[in-house]
Parts: structure tokens; C-alpha cells; sequence
């Protein structure tokens, strides 16, 4: 349910440095409209994952997807999500006439790998909701190592766009035909980052598989200790199962997301001590919210700690 404080679910994944794009994790109800208060363009958005089924993580698709053609996105969208997701779409786009002018692919997902290009791998297993549920883990492949500027010189490759050719990992022939090889002169490769994205879920061990050493993990926070009740007959979380997912799996920084609404604003700092007691660093989202994840650090960039 939606408060004043919080909207429905949804989650973007920014990837502009990475692939021009962003990703979008759920969209529940007004999530557009959410959007027009972020940097965010509809036209950007790439790919589309759904954890599961229910109202709050999906009714905002249909109206994000007619509004994307409009927007100028033309190019190829793919949504991710259970089976049941393609009737969905379908039946509610011929009902509506909302015609798209661009390609929309659908892919059901099983447990596995479910996406994979040269520069990402996203996997996906099942979690312990009322209905299917899944959680995926996002991981950059290994990036080009950093170019060492004397070797290159060293080799007689002039300044410009062939250092570049070398630093994105590609070898080269200089114009006296010398080759030079991006190995020879760059660094070993660099570790990518992981991020790991739980759908609504009870405290479950595929969920600390999804976030084995992740850089940073998205966990629904549904309920406190207080609470701890009510969690398990709705299939949901705690912020200590959170935490506790988070530790087990030796991740790097938890954000805990999907908090309920009988929780205000200033709750927020006690249910970060109530996580704090398991696991740190940890942030209790709010809506708007943005984070970046840079040099082995997550920092709060909107709004400001």
C-alpha cells in the first residue's frame, strides 16, 4: 500500500556510464510519475525486471510503457519477470489499444542465468513469497585494466585516440606497422561491481546465495522486531533478516527498501540500530532517494545524509 511518505515499489538501476541506459527493478503504481522528480528519461530505459506478480511491483507498467514510445524511446525493450507476465501485458495492452512503437521482448525467467552480454551477467532464483518471487543478482564482468601511460609511450603510441583503443582492451598497429598489444601496456583487469535486487521474500538461503559477496544489496525491510510477527504469514522480512542475509553472505552494504507503511519517517533510525546489531553499513531507503556505489564505497547523493 502506498502512504504520503512512501510510494509502491520500484527501484531504476543506473548504468548512463556503463550502457547509456538504466534498469528498472519493479514498477508499481505511479511510478512515472515518481520518475518526473529524477534525472531519470523513459527513453533510457533498457530493461525491465519484475520480482513477482502483485499489484504494488506491476501496476505501473502498462502506463510506463505507452508513456516510453512517446517519450522518444525507440529502440528494443526487454521485460523480465515470472510466468504470467506476457498474459499480463498482453491482455492489458489489446484491451487498452495502447499501441507501442517499438519492440517489447518478454522473457519469462526460471532460476539461472537470465541476461548476459559482454559487460553483465544478471541470475535470477526463486524467493520465499506468497506467490512465485525471484531475486536477481546483477554482476559487471571484469573491466579493462588501468593504462600504464610510460609503457604505452615506451611503445611509441602517440597521444590520442589509440590510447583509448588500448585502455578498452583492444590491440593496435601504429603507422609505421608496429603492433602493440592492450596487454602490454595496460594493468590486470579490474573487478566489476555486483549489486543484488530481493523481491518481497521471508529469510530464505537463496537469498544469500543471490547476495554471496555483493557489493550491495536491496533488502525488503517490511517489518521491525516489533512486528516480527505479522512477517512470516505474509511472506515477508524483518530489518534483522535483512541484516542478517546481508551478513551471512559477507556483502559490502545493505539497503534495506520495502519498509511498511505503519512505519513514518522518523522511524528510520530505529530500524537502522535494530539492522546495526547484525550488519553495517546499512541505509533505510526512502522514496527519491539516490546512492552511488564508487571505489568499494556506497554514498547517499539525494537527499544528503
Amino acid at each position: 500500500m502506498p502512504s504520503k511518505q512512501r510510494n509502491t515499489s520500484a527501484l531504476a538501476l543506473k548504468l548512463l556510464e556503463e550502457r547509456g541506459s538504466f534498469w528498472l527493478f519493479d514498477c508499481g503504481e505511479a511510478t512515472q510519475h515518481r520518475m518526473l522528480h529524477t534525472t531519470l528519461k523513459p527513453r533510457k530505459l533498457e530493461k525491465v525486471f519484475i520480482t513477482h506478480l502483485h499489484g504494488d511491483h506491476i501496476f505501473g507498467l502498462p502506463g510506463m510503457l505507452g508513456s516510453r514510445g512517446f517519450l522518444g524511446g525507440s529502440g528494443r525493450l526487454d521485460l523480465y519477470g515470472p510466468k504470467g507476465l506476457r498474459e499480463w501485458i498482453e491482455v492489458t495492452l489489446r484491451i487498452s489499444r495502447t499501441h507501442l512503437n517499438y519492440e517489447l521482448a518478454v522473457h519469462e525467467v526460471d532460476e539461472g542465468t537470465v541476461f548476459e552480454d559482454e559487460s553483465f551477467i544478471v541470475s535470477a532464483l526463486p524467493l520465499d513469497h506468497v506467490v512465485p518471487c525471484f531475486g536477481y543478482r546483477v554482476e559487471q564482468k571484469p573491466l579493462p585494466g588501468k593504462l600504464l601511460i610510460d609503457r604505452a609511450k615506451e611503445a611509441g603510441v602517440p597521444k590520442g585516440p589509440l590510447l583509448r583503443e588500448l585502455k578498452e582492451g583492444r590491440d593496435i598497429t601504429l603507422p609505421d606497422g608496429t603492433a602493440v598489444r592492450s596487454r602490454d601496456v595496460t594493468g590486470p583487469p579490474q573487478r566489476g561491481f555486483t549489486v543484488t535486487i530481493l523481491g518481497d521474500t521471508r529469510f530464505t538461503p537463496n537469498a544469500i546465495k543471490l547476495a554471496q559477496d555483493a557489493d550491495v544489496v536491496i533488502h525488503e525491510a517490511t517489518f521491525d522486531r516489533g512486528s516480527a510477527h505479522l512477517a512470516g504469514p505474509y511472506g515477508h522480512s524483518t530489518i534483522v533478516d535483512a541484516a542478517k542475509t546481508a551478513h551471512l553472505a559477507g556483502a559490502g552494504s545493505l539497503i534495506a527498501n520495502h519498509i511498511s507503511a505503519r512505519f513514518l519517517p522518523e522511524d528510520a533510525e530505529h530500524l537502522a540500530a535494530e539492522a546495526a546489531e547484525v550488519f553495517t553499513p546499512v541505509e533505510i531507503a526512502e522514496d527519491l532517494a539516490e546512492y552511488e556505489w564508487k571505489n568499494g564505497n556506497l554514498r547517499r547523493l539525494h537527499p544528503s545524509n
